[in-house]
């Protein structure tokens, strides 16, 4: 089949190909975290789970600036935050997220938007209405007027997604000594490049550490290979089968996880029918691997999933859900992929997928695709809404 590339009419689902490293480094390093970099990447990861804890976060940069999550931060986490800041706090939102909020639009392409806090908002539970969607709203003119978003707010969002948090983020500026009382009172101090910086080096880096054979019902000659980067805990995995290695043009399929519809069947999605007939087609061709990525929900995280369907009952489609929780349309990174077909030692191969987005982001990686091939599961009448969303908004060929 051609690769044919046609962009969607009102969405660019991946980010731009031209952003992917051109070809993934022999040596995995793929602008790889100054020295000491075992202790700055530790700092990132508990950073991280910091987060997911509400508990704030120093970043250093061209200032210091003091950042806390609005979707977990506690009073604790909030006097701390005080404790630190030498300014007035901002909430960091994305665009998509703050034109949802203030029911206007905004332009999207910015990194983030910035909005003083009133005093009566400056509270956990109120900061958590106003950064998740689905809870009840604040009243848009209870909320001042944008202003200039720091430099700081890409990463402060960008370490919300990471911690798979709302990206909404208390910030502000901290003091001089900021650093010294930071860590007194035990808060991680992380550089903004770390975090900017993470997502590639992590997926540059992924290792294989652990394979079995593992028959399954769709192929019974099938081993499992996982996949980790050094001193990170998430796996992707490798389902593979044959030798595909050896094989001229291997048959590849890249399916991010999803526990409602592989593990639950799902009626909303297509995700476990396309994962089971990819693993009868790999296996019918004799040589591939079906790559099953940690990137559940197009990269949103499987809380964020459920958010995101809670808003599509209310009446929005798959785009403008994630939009409205500050999600981008498509939040995964192809380099995971490219890194560990790197790792199999499949080099040229064909590519099963509908989306030909994925077919330049994977290119622009460094991967050689031979050729596209559709995996094509018919609507069974209850995503159908969804099915017709891919084709219309996110450039899938479908029928």
């Amino acid at each position: 089949m051609p690769l044919t590339r046609r962009r969607p009419p009102a969405a660019t689902v991946l980010a731009d190909p031209e952003e992917c490293p051109a070809a993934v480094p022999e040596t995995g390093g793929q602008r790889p975290f100054s020295e000491p970099a075992t202790l700055r990447l530790r700092a990132l990861h508990r950073a991280i789970a910091d987060s997911r804890r509400g508990v704030p976060v120093l970043l250093t940069g061209r200032q210091d600036f003091v950042i806390a999550p609005a979707e977990t931060l506690s009073a604790q986490g909030l006097a701390e935050f005080a404790a630190l800041a030498a300014a007035a706090p901002l909430l960091l939102m994305a665009p998509a997220r703050a034109a949802a909020l203030l029911g206007r639009p905004l332009r999207l392409d910015q990194a983030a938007v910035a909005f003083p806090v009133a005093s009566d908002l400056l509270a956990p539970a109120a900061l958590r209405r106003l950064a998740d969607p689905t809870l009840a709203q604040i009243l848009p003119e209870n909320l001042p007027e944008l202003r200039e978003p720091p430099i700081e707010a890409a990463a402060a969002l960008a370490l919300a997604k990471l911690a798979r948090l709302l990206p909404a983020m208390l910030g502000a500026p901290a003091g001089a000594d900021a650093a010294h009382r930071a860590a007194a009172m035990g808060l991680l101090t992380v550089p903004i490049e770390d975090v900017l910086a993470y997502p590639d080096t992590a997926a540059a880096s992924l290792r294989r550490v652990a394979e079995a054979r593992v028959p399954l019902a769709d192929a019974p000659d099938a081993r499992v290979v996982a996949f980790r980067a050094p001193d990170a805990g998430i796996e992707h995995l490798a389902i593979v089968i044959g030798r595909p290695e050896a094989a001229a043009m291997p048959l590849v399929r890249l399916h991010s996880e999803c526990f409602t519809g592989d593990l639950l069947g799902s009626l909303r999605c297509d995700c476990g029918p396309q994962l089971r007939l990819a693993l009868r087609r790999v296996a019918a061709g004799g040589d591939g691997a079906v790559l099953y990525l940690a990137q559940e929900g197009r990269g949103i995280g499987l809380v964020n999933k459920l958010r995101a369907y809670a808003l599509q009952d209310r009446g929005l489609d798959t785009l403008d859900a994630n939009r409205a929780l500050g999600w981008g349309a498509d939040e995964r990174r192809f380099l995971i992929a490219a890194t560990m077909l790197r790792e199999l030692g499949i080099q040229r191969f064909r590519l099963l997928t509908n989306n030909p987005d994925k077919v330049a982001a994977l290119a622009a990686c460094g991967c050689d695709i031979a050729g596209r091939e559709a995996l094509i599961i018919p609507p069974n009448g209850v995503n159908d809404r969804y099915l017709a969303t891919k084709a219309a908004r996110f450039g899938h060929l479908l029928p």
